[in-house]
């Protein structure tokens, strides 16, 4: 009788062992498993976050900065404005054709952007000398659309198809502006949207009255 009491506790033990033996098996998968779940995680959170903080810094670190702006008036307007731009430090390239010009004098607002369709858009000549206001590119914009003049451009990036600028150039934006009130002590102000990243802003009041002999002014 002792002998088989001692054998069904054996046996016991025995069973006790291989239901131990699956819980830890089981806890081992469901380990790994959740180990897998959280490296695919933390995988697709590293490369989400590499590319947001990608975008973030080409959004903070893009954009336009506005150096001049200068406008030729007809003793009662200022039908011709030119606004130089440069790219800020660190920005990578900008796409001008995707760029939009915001001008206003408080009842009118200018809105213009780049014809890529009109090859004579960009001109540049204004490379070997001369003036922005005999430019060519004056006889083909509108008041809905802006010209490109090119003054620094080492690597000839900014052409009439693809007028990209990138660091060092020096840019002027031809805008027609006929159709604003920019007469004596008007207060004008804009901004130069590219694509991405912070725009050129303009803001300046034109002067207290025209003189003949002096038809281009500096107006910011």
């Amino acid at each position: 009788m002792k002998i088989k009491v001692l054998e069904f506790l054996k046996n016991k033990k025995g069973a006790m062992g291989i239901g131990t033996l699956i819980i830890f098996i089981a806890m081992v998968l469901v380990a790994a498993v959740a180990a897998s779940v959280l490296i695919n995680t933390s995988g697709f959170l590293q490369q989400k976050a590499s590319s947001t903080g990608k975008q973030s810094t080409e959004q903070v670190a893009s954009g336009i900065q506005v150096l001049q702006v200068m406008g030729m008036h007809n003793m009662s307007n200022i039908n011709k404005t030119v606004i130089y731009i440069s790219p800020n430090a660190g920005s990578a390239p900008i796409d001008l054709s995707q760029a939009v010009v915001m001008i206003s004098d408080g009842s009118t607002k200018l809105v213009a952007k780049y014809n890529t369709s009109n090859e004579n858009t960009t001109d540049v000549t204004i490379k070997t000398g001369g003036s922005v206001f005999e430019s060519g590119v004056w006889g083909n914009i509108s008041s809905t659309e802006f010209g490109i003049i090119v003054v620094q451009d080492s690597d000839s990036s900014c052409t009439a198809g693809t007028p990209v600028i990138n660091k060092g150039d020096i840019i002027a934006i031809a805008l027609n502006t006929t159709g604003l009130e920019m007469g004596p002590r008007s207060d004008i102000t804009g901004i130069i949207q590219p694509e991405f990243g912070a725009p050129g802003v303009v803001s300046f009041t034109t002067p207290a009255t025209y003189l003949n002999g002096s038809r281009v002014i500096q107006l910011q």
